[in-house]
């Protein structure tokens, strides 16, 4: 079983952003999460090609793009450009999800579904074997700091049976309220990467605190 942290820049302090990236250089995350947000698609604006592009620069790791805006299709080429290694798009609201899959995965990205709290599982069973990443949401999207919605737990179990019987390779990723307290389970469950930012960036030691969510 896969064990990733990939923890969210979106917690990061940005008056001294290298300085949080070479932090995660030298930790044992594989992964940084990077979320794009438009202020339609949900209720908040991050961050976008600048700050991805930036980042690139100072880090070999694996750059993990959560797209949370409006016609993800128009972006996905400028995102593998600015250096994404994975995109993941919301099964919400995208009407040809098997299209914009398809042009991730041609540019050579991984290419994950996003699923809110309240989308069922069984929404991505007729594209689980075409997705390299399915990524539950343990809050609702738009703003780090949340408290981890307890029904979770029952999702992991129900979209690991899932890959299970589709036998896929399809890595399963959770993201929201994500810390110490729930990472172990979390890993047991059978999720292979989780998503965790102010956990992280908020401890006094990031990178202790990221290897006590691996042991």
């Amino acid at each position: 079983m896969n064990k990733i942290i990939a923890p969210s820049v979106l917690s990061a302090n940005f008056l001294h952003l290298e300085k949080d990236i070479e932090m995660l250089n030298e930790s044992k995350a594989e992964w940084i999460h990077f979320d794009v947000m438009d202020g339609i698609n949900v209720p908040n604006i991050s961050f976008g090609f600048p700050i991805l592009k930036a980042i690139r620069k100072i880090t070999t790791k694996f750059i993990d793009v959560h797209l949370m805006i409006e016609k993800p299709e128009n972006y996905i080429e400028e995102f593998k450009k600015c250096g994404a290694d994975g995109i993941s798009i919301h099964i919400e609201g995208n009407h040809h999800i098997h299209s914009i899959i398809s042009k991730i995965k041609t540019l050579g990205m991984k290419a994950g579904i996003v699923l809110n709290p309240g989308t069922p599982i069984s929404s991505i069973k007729n594209i689980i074997q075409e997705i390299d990443l399915l990524l539950i949401m343990s809050v609702n999207p738009g703003f780090g700091g949340q408290k981890f919605i307890e029904g979770t737990y029952d999702r992991v179990k129900e979209a690991k049976e899932l890959i299970k019987k589709y036998k896929t390779n399809t890595l399963l990723q959770i993201d929201g309220g994500i810390g110490l307290n729930n990472t172990k389970k979390l890993f047991e469950l059978g999720a292979d990467s989780l998503v965790s930012g102010s956990a992280v960036f908020k401890s006094e030691n990031p990178k202790f605190t990221i290897e006590k969510m691996l042991e």
